[in-house]
């Protein structure tokens, strides 16, 4: 009995070993898990902007920024959280750092690269954003680096896993550009270069239609001297993205091998909570919490941007809005569990 009892504790001692060196060693690295890879405008930025040379108009590192999760300014625009950082919570990831963080070099779990302003064309707000195709470069330096440390099979098996979500056209849709081209010529320009990214990155994609421009707070007000489309004029643009984008995905589905994607339609849910607030738990739908001016029309919000008075909510769970531009962290909360729910945590399953 003494001899079993002794052979059962060597066999539960060696076992124990194996486990320790599965869960201590080089496994660690072949965790199943799939990465999130990030990239895009504001809608997704967690303070990439904070680290390049532009001005306030495209950066969020101020009070009350950050105030109702953070308690500080990260670089979101917005009080708290983000879509991407819900979504990190859901598939069990901690939050995905900004590609240019400085010091980062772990990107085992993802990386954002999304940047405030940013559109799929070059041309928006060029000079002042990080746009996609700049994005699509730092996420090949990302790539190399991957294969250089993990070797080409471990990181192609990474990246092919990883998942990838992008929120981008909206910039592109209020810039004066627009106004050169016809509606049909514009979008198809925009949807090209989507087109582009996507056949670069991997089999796995998430996207959000883009949301009614039109509705937002800095566009319901006409402010002299607007280059910019106005709100009627946007609203045409934003259909036919949204249209051309079910359109291409469908496309894609057929003609890659692999590919999966999962969307969430953003325009449809976010312009149900902006005109029927109260039924999703919010008092109003078309002010923004923090601003100056009619429905908080001018982008003020913390007073960096060349108007210093901004008035600013009392309790920012009552807007959908939080500034003249994005939503709070309430309604990314209420999108995100909505997309995951539906059937974007299919694409984790790895």
């Amino acid at each position: 009995m003494a001899s079993l009892r002794l052979r059962i504790s060597i066999l539960a001692f060696c076992t124990c070993l194996v486990i320790q060196c599965s869960c201590y060693g080089h496994s660690v690295l072949q965790k199943k898990h799939a990465a999130l890879l990030i990239f895009g405008d504001s809608l997704y930025d967690p303070g990439n902007n904070n680290y390049i040379n532009t001005t306030t108009d495209f950066q969020a590192n101020w009070f009350p920024y950050g105030e109702t999760f953070f308690k500080y300014p990260t670089g979101r625009f917005c009080d708290g959280r983000l879509i991407p950082d819900f979504l990190a919570q859901y598939a069990k990831l901690p939050f995905i750092p900004a590609y240019l963080q400085p010091g980062l070099n772990n990107y085992s779990n993802g990386v954002n690269f999304a940047s405030g302003g940013a559109g799929a064309l070059v041309e928006s707000h060029q000079g002042f954003v990080t746009d996609l195709k700049t994005q699509i470069s730092q996420f090949r330096k990302v790539e190399k680096l991957l294969r250089h440390k993990l070797g080409d099979a471990e990181a192609y098996t990474v990246l092919s896993k990883a998942v990838y979500i992008i929120s981008i056209g909206s910039n592109d849709y209020i810039s004066p550009l627009a106004s050169n081209f016809s509606n049909e010529e514009y979008v198809g320009l925009v949807i090209g270069n989507l087109t582009i990214w996507i056949k670069k990155g991997g089999r796995k994609f998430g996207f959000s239609t883009l949301p009614p421009l039109n509705e937002i707070p800095s566009l319901r007000v006409h402010k002299p001297g607007d280059t910019s489309p106005s709100a009627e004029e946007v609203i045409p643009l934003v259909k036919l993205h949204n249209k051309a984008l079910g359109k291409l995905l469908l496309k894609l589905k057929r003609e890659l091998e692999g590919f999966k994607y999962s969307t969430i339609d953003l325009h449809t849910y976010l312009k149900q909570i902006i005109n029927r607030p109260s039924k999703y738990g919010f008092s109003e739908g078309k002010t923004a919490c923090c601003g100056s001016g009619p429905y908080g029309a001018i982008n003020s919000c913390g007073g960096k941007r060349g108007v210093t008075k901004y008035q600013l909510c009392d309790n920012v769970a009552e807007y959908v809005f939080f500034d003249s531009f994005h939503p709070t962290e309430k309604v990314y909360r209420k999108l995100s569990k909505l997309w995951w729910r539906h059937n974007l945590k299919e694409l984790f399953e790895v």
